[in-house]
């Protein structure tokens, strides 16, 4: 950190200096054109303003460039060493045969451009080339070999990321423990800040929330087969976009997938073409399916809205609406399904109790 920010220091009063100079050019050569002339006040006061503005100017691009420059090395850290050595090597090769034969053309007249030209075609050529001879470059220092990319160490194939709201409903820990969700499981810095964030809020039902994600965590992390990590190497200038942006942002820029049980990231994924496993299409996909005409058990809990009915639920939730059963509540009592409906709610399957009778008759047939 101190030395990022001597070099911030040092770039930003460069660039300044350079503003200030750039500025007094300025101001002398346009002196004359708006006959100001050079010596007196006048002069000296619109030089001097010059200067300062040019000062200005350049402080002003200095801060904005140098956060730039810093994001741009923060990105070629991705880049291997083989990589880096390769697109080196043909930049310099590159450089030199354009320059060497161009030499005849000499630095004069239309020779200067005509060399600015060959020298970037080749070092486009020398950088190409290169890139493509690397598998020689390796026979000759293996040691380029061993290096890679900390992108591609933070970021393995299949990875998944969770956000918070999966984090907190808890069941991401029962799926990852039975191995359906496979690849490395990624924690965003942020994420992990909310959770904090909310695990310290003063209101009592979000603190709760908050510290039953941060024990979720740890419940992840003790599985045998579960490789979580906390991953921290999102662009610092965006760090002022909404939370669930910012995911859908990261999953992209890594082809990573979101494991979340929220419809707006749902949505939002959908849009961006990122990969989302939602965990209540999940659920709602392993529910058991009744056909008209099957039996089963259910205990009846309450009335139904129509005369006559009585209500009963599923071991997963499903609504079970039986006639004639009113009296039945708290009574295990056997029905057959004579129908099922889809509602924005879920789903309500519709049955009549099973009389002795028929069963037995059923049982004859």
């Amino acid at each position: 950190m101190i030395v990022l920010r001597g070099l911030w220091s040092l770039f930003v009063a460069t660039v300044t200096l350079v503003g200030v100079l750039v500025g007094l050019q300025l101001g002398q050569a346009l002196g004359p054109m708006l006959e100001v002339e050079a010596g007196t006040n006048e002069g000296t006061m619109f030089t001097t303003g010059m200067s300062t503005v040019g000062g200005l100017l350049g402080f002003l691009f200095a801060l904005f460039a140098f956060r730039k420059l810093v994001f741009y090395i923060q990105r070629l850290e991705r880049v291997s060493l083989l990589d880096k050595a390769a697109a080196s090597i043909g930049v310099v090769l590159g450089l030199a045969v354009a320059l060497l034969a161009t030499v005849p053309l000499g630095n004069e007249g239309v020779g200067i451009p005509l060399r600015i030209l060959a020298s970037v075609i080749g070092v486009i050529l020398g950088v190409g080339f290169t890139m493509s001879a690397k598998q020689q470059i390796i026979f000759l220092f293996p040691s380029l070999a061993t290096s890679t990319p900390a992108g591609e160490e933070m970021v393995p194939v299949q990875s998944k990321i969770l956000d918070t709201n999966i984090i907190i409903d808890g069941r991401i820990a029962d799926i990852v423990a039975t191995g359906f969700l496979e690849g490395s499981i990624l924690i965003p810095q942020f994420i992990l800040q909310e959770l904090r964030h909310i695990a310290d809020s003063s209101d009592e039902l979000k603190r709760a929330r908050g510290r039953r994600g941060l024990e979720v965590l740890n419940q992840l992390k003790t599985l045998a087969n579960s490789d979580v990590r906390v991953w921290d190497d999102y662009p610092p200038e965006e760090e002022r976009i909404e939370v669930d942006a910012r995911l859908v942002k990261v999953a992209k820029m890594q082809g990573a997938a979101i494991v979340t049980n929220d419809y707006s990231i749902n949505e939002m994924g959908k849009l961006q073409a990122v990969p989302v496993l939602n965990v209540n299409e999940l659920a709602a996909a392993l529910k058991p399916v009744y056909l008209p005409g099957e039996d089963t058990s259910v205990t009846i809990v309450r009335e139904g809205k129509e005369p006559g009915q009585g209500v009963a639920y599923l071991e997963d939730g499903t609504m079970v609406v039986v006639e004639e059963a009113k009296n039945l509540i708290g009574q295990t009592v056997p029905i057959r399904v004579t129908s099922s409906l889809q509602t924005a709610a879920g789903k309500m399957i519709f049955a009549d109790l099973v009389r002795e009778s028929s069963r037995d008759s059923r049982g004859r047939l």
